[in-house]
């Protein structure tokens, strides 16, 4: 025997008996989308690295730990995209898609990467849902995506109380370096409280210790300083307005000064819905403001946020929580032939039939009548169309209906009409 190859770890193969659920909950998001005015972007799956050290942070720990980068052929540095938003704006400005100098809405699906380690809703190749909203300065463009992002969890059946909006500021670049002085010497002062990461991050990413899962920092930084004192006039009032807007929406939230997020391009508000039940791994999105990115990229001055939505942790709350769910699709009829003369006209009328839009299988291996049969029960079609030597001979097809055991025979020319009939009744 050859050697046997299994999937690389952190990947999974999306099987067919799971293929439509995929299938569901994406296009949910596209109608959602759709509903609020945005249009589908597809970016490559691997950019210049340099695009990604620029817009997340050199010291964060997505882009000194977890990217896959690699040289092609040429000896240029490329990354597989660990996130959606960088490559969104270098297409934006690559194809000058700022020139209207109208606000943008942009929404896209794609798989990310991260050598990160493996656990329950974490893998390292994993999918998401993205929107950006890009050249927007007001917090109604921050109400309009959190409002965007928990109707879409709503489409999917996923209660209220399962789910909560947890937020916080993270000021501008005028406010927030006096605020990671803070922050820095806080850690500092507890420095050998702190795991061995953050005691690295402290002098080089303080903030970053803010968001460790480590339940000793957790702890200990639970009493860190808040921003709050240390906001400017603008990035108070944009937060406070959003929060009015929210209430205005009848959407809760919870303030949770914590909330950093991992990229170095956020400003102001972040984000991120938490889910029931998940464990550790309990965040299906995040985001929030980034309105120094598009200049940092070479743009001109833009004003925009997004949100990233986990496809494999949405998926997992919609199963453990017992969410309805659509069954996979089933043909409607199965064209069984009995004998060798049958099987080209069965093909014949599979085709005619899946011409005129009705799913048909039927069997390719030349099984016997009985065994067909069981198929057609198995794939759970919900008719029959059997063909014998008497049905060849007159032209008919003999129509069994599989669940109430019903059955006719009919001309051929008459089939497709009394199958629309059938499902239309």
């Amino acid at each position: 025997m050859g050697t046997r190859y299994t999937a690389p770890r952190g990947t999974q193969d999306i099987l067919p008996e799971s293929s439509h659920l995929w299938h569901y909950v994406e296009s949910k998001w596209r109608e959602v989308c759709h509903l609020y005015g945005y249009h589908e972007i597809r970016t490559p799956i691997f950019e210049e690295t340099e695009l990604f050290i620029r817009s997340i942070g050199e010291v964060t720990d997505i882009v000194s730990k977890e990217m896959y980068t690699f040289k092609d052929r040429a000896g240029r540095s490329l990354t597989l995209k660990p996130e959606g938003t960088a490559p969104v704006v270098r297409a934006y400005l690559e194809h000058g898609l700022h020139a209207s100098g109208s606000v943008l809405r942009l929404y896209y699906i794609t798989p990310i990467f991260r050598y990160e380690r493996p656990q329950k809703g974490r893998y390292r190749q994993a999918h998401q849902f993205g929107a950006e909203i890009l050249g927007a300065a007001s917090p109604l463009a921050d109400a309009e995506l959190l409002a965007m992002v928990l109707h879409f969890f709503r489409v999917l059946g996923i209660p209220d109380e399962r789910i909560e909006l947890h937020l916080n500021t993270i000021g501008c670049p005028k406010c927030r370096p006096a605020y990671r002085d803070a922050v820095q010497a806080f850690g500092r002062q507890h420095l050998a409280r702190l795991c061995p990461a953050c005691q690295e991050r402290i002098e080089r990413n303080p903030l970053r210790v803010l968001d460790c899962k480590v339940p000793t920092c957790q702890a200990l930084m639970a009493d860190a300083p808040v921003i709050d004192p240390y906001l400017c006039d603008e990035c108070r009032a944009h937060f406070e307005g959003l929060l009015n807007l929210l209430k205005q929406l009848d959407l809760p939230s919870v303030r949770d000064h914590r909330l950093v997020r991992g990229f170095d391009y956020y400003t102001r508000t972040t984000f991120e819905v938490l889910a029931q039940g998940l464990g550790a791994q309990n965040a299906l999105c995040g985001g929030g403001r980034y309105d120094g990115l598009v200049e940092e990229c070479g743009g001109p001055p833009t004003p925009a946020l997004g949100v990233g939505i986990g496809i494999e942790r949405t998926l997992l709350v919609l199963q453990e929580i017992g969410v309805p769910l659509p069954e996979p699709p089933k043909p409607v009829a199965y064209v069984i032939a009995i004998g060798d003369a049958a099987r080209p006209v069965a093909l014949k009328i599979a085709q005619q039939l899946r011409m005129a839009g009705i799913a048909v299988d039927f069997d390719l291996e030349g099984r016997s009548p009985k065994a067909q049969m069981r198929l057609a029960d198995r794939v759970g079609a919900r008719y029959a169309l059997i063909l014998g030597d008497e049905e060849l001979q007159q032209g008919t097809v003999t129509l069994r209906n599989l669940q109430s055991r019903e059955q006719r025979t009919l001309a051929q020319s008459e089939l497709l009409t009394a199958l629309q009939d059938g499902l239309s009744g």
